[in-house]
């Protein structure tokens, strides 16, 4: 509760309402990752709004999960950056890993739930997935089985490119920006220096 006023204490009293999102994402996140009517009838009720308004905004994000899901959620990103990239053999790698499930089902043992999503932003290094907060870039159908099998032993693998590179940049290397950058003056005509 603590948390939750500290959330509406970011909106002015008369757009309270504001905090729907970020409560919303709060009761996600305390209901083992889904979003059930209770948790949005609390909302609502702290809020001080029609449960139908808050049902509307739990809907329409694909952010919320409307089903119980496994302990780890695995997004996979399917949109044109990474699916040119491979990512239908990171699904189809993700599906056969947990026992041959399907997109938008779970594993029996409640482990895993796998979901094929819309971008999730890091089309430079896919293709990817998202495990719970942390994005898994730079995917093979080996390192996305190495991933599955930490998780599946209780531990966390480190988030991020998996190919050894350190952030975004380019995977060929430095292509633009190698050399010092001119200073000032540099590209005056001689009559202006």
């Amino acid at each position: 509760m603590k948390r939750a006023q500290d959330i509406i204490k970011r909106y002015p009293p008369q757009y309270k309402k504001a905090a729907v999102i970020p409560l919303l994402d709060l009761g996600q996140r305390q209901n083992k990752g889904w979003t059930s009517i209770s948790v949005m009838n609390y909302i609502a009720n702290l809020l001080e709004m029609p449960p139908m308004r808050v049902y509307e905004v739990a809907t329409f994000y694909t952010m919320f999960n409307r089903e119980p899901i496994g302990q780890n959620f695995v997004q996979v990103c399917t949109t044109t950056p990474c699916a040119l990239r491979g990512s239908g053999d990171i699904l189809n790698t993700v599906c056969n890993e947990l026992g041959g499930i399907k997109p938008g089902e779970s594993t029996k043992d409640g482990k895993f739930t796998v979901i094929e999503v819309e971008c999730q932003g890091a089309c430079s290094n896919a293709p990817m997935m998202v495990i719970g907060d942390d994005f898994y870039e730079d995917l093979t159908p080996e390192s996305t089985k190495s991933i599955l099998n930490a998780f599946a032993k209780g531990q966390k693998p480190k988030p991020g490119p998996q190919s050894g590179r350190q952030t975004s940049e380019n995977s060929a290397g430095l292509t633009a920006l190698t050399t010092k950058p001119y200073g000032p003056g540099e590209f005056c005509l001689p009559e202006f220096q």
